[in-house]
């Protein structure tokens, strides 16, 4: 009966060329059919807030000065979320010296985590290799370590032969490997880097900023939190073994906030002829966790004393929201699906970093849809954005995204559908 029924129903309708009220609603006449499937507020990131490719010393507020940094070329950085607290020429091309092995230990841990190498696998050291100069544990030619063991090197004591014979092993050759470097690099938005090898030692084009190096910094602790384990041994031994025999090698920390700043959780010092001394020093405070960069201090006692003085600086100014959890989002109407509505979902939680003494338990969250979106719906368009207001000043946003597909409806779905609503 339902079946006869409805293609009577079908056949009434394609004679008369009458549509349902139900049709009627998932024809060409459509309201906001100019909404396209983007449309809606423009989400405020609050990540990677640059500053611009301004020069000088810049603090948090318009017309701060900041800390007294005697280095030429600094930045300080909010880690979860890369917004700049303080700048002092950040967008100078310097070299970087064993910075540069922050880029070096993220390819590694990249092909870690895709499974492409293994912690307790063992690396042949090529004479090539063996053969870096500057710091160094003394690998020879033929020897064998494990992947973990160099990665100990490469960390605590900014071994260059240690690097290259991870960039072999991983890429074939270390030519390759900075290959891979520089495309890294170029995905972080690192516009002004080019590396040359992957230790850091003087080469002509071998260059980075105070904001690139802070950049991948950030990518490094986001994505591999245990790099901290590795940045954080001030002393240990590693046991070289060779046709000579056994021997015992004993890494110290070339990071020296390691031991005489209480907050330190990494995270790499350099120094040549070239690039003075610079670091990447990141520390951890009231769960606020802060990446200060200096490049091209005059000796390793200014390079501390400047890291510490921005790294207080931040501890000082910031306090960081961080959303615990994420309230439910409304469904949204679905015109010409075959569902009605569809379910939403937040993108991600909000962080917000506050320089101004702000009252944090005072962010309000409000949400803004919108009014409909027409089939088919995929999962993950665009459907609103959750807004967030501090002292009515809106603060940042994230986006509300369709979490189900929604078919287009068909003639004959919508034939059943008229078909379910007559019958009892």
């Amino acid at each position: 009966m339902r079946k006869l029924l409805t293609v009577c129903l079908c056949l009434l309708l394609i004679a008369q060329s009458v549509p349902t009220a139900f049709a009627a609603e998932v024809s060409a006449e459509q309201e906001n059919e100019g909404e396209g499937e983007n449309g809606g507020e423009k989400s405020v990131e609050q990540g990677n807030a640059d500053g611009g490719e301004n020069g000088g010393e810049k603090g948090s507020d318009e017309g701060e000065k900041g800390p007294d940094i005697s280095a030429p070329s600094a930045i300080l950085m909010e880690a979860s979320t890369g917004q700049v607290i303080y700048e002092k020429n950040p967008d100078e091309e310097r070299p970087p010296a064993s910075v540069t092995k922050i880029m070096t230990l993220l390819l590694i841990f990249d092909a870690l985590e895709a499974g492409q190498i293994s912690l307790d696998e063992t690396v042949a050291t090529s004479e090539y290799a063996a053969s870096m100069g500057g710091s160094q544990v003394f690998l020879e030619s033929g020897e064998t370590q494990t992947v973990d063991t160099l990665i100990k090197c490469i960390a605590v004591a900014s071994a260059n032969d240690a690097c290259v014979a991870m960039a072999e092993h991983i890429a074939g050759s270390e030519e390759e490997f900075v290959k891979r470097m520089n495309k890294r690099a170029a995905g972080l938005s690192m516009t002004h880097t080019h590396f040359v090898n992957c230790n850091g030692l003087d080469a002509e084009g071998h260059l980075t900023t105070a904001r690139d190096i802070g950049r991948m910094s950030a990518e490094l602790l986001r994505l591999y939190p245990q790099i901290r384990d590795y940045a954080m041994i001030w002393m240990e031994n590693i046991t070289h073994t060779t046709p000579k025999g056994s021997s015992e090698f004993g890494l110290t920390n070339t990071n020296k906030l390691v031991r005489h700043y209480e907050y330190t959780t990494g995270l790499k010092t350099g120094s040549t002829s070239q690039a003075g001394f610079c670091i990447s020093a990141t520390a951890e405070k009231n769960e606020v966790e802060m990446i200060a960069v200096i490049m091209a201090a005059e000796t390793s006692k200014d390079r501390t004393r400047d890291a510490i003085a921005l790294l207080n600086y931040g501890f000082g100014k910031c306090s960081v929201y961080q959303e615990k959890n994420i309230e439910a989002t409304p469904k949204i109407r679905v015109r010409g699906g075959v569902k009605e509505n569809a379910l939403t979902a937040q993108e991600k939680t909000f962080t917000y970093v506050d320089t101004k003494g702000s009252n944090l338990a005072d962010i309000e969250r409000k949400i803004q849809m919108k009014p409909s979106i027409k089939a088919p719906v995929k999962k993950g368009q665009e459907a609103g954005e959750a807004v967030y207001y501090l002292e009515g000043e809106k603060i940042g946003s994230c986006k509300i995204r369709i979490a189900e597909t929604v078919p287009h409806m068909k003639y004959i779905d919508a034939v059943e559908k008229a078909v379910d609503n007559f019958l009892p």
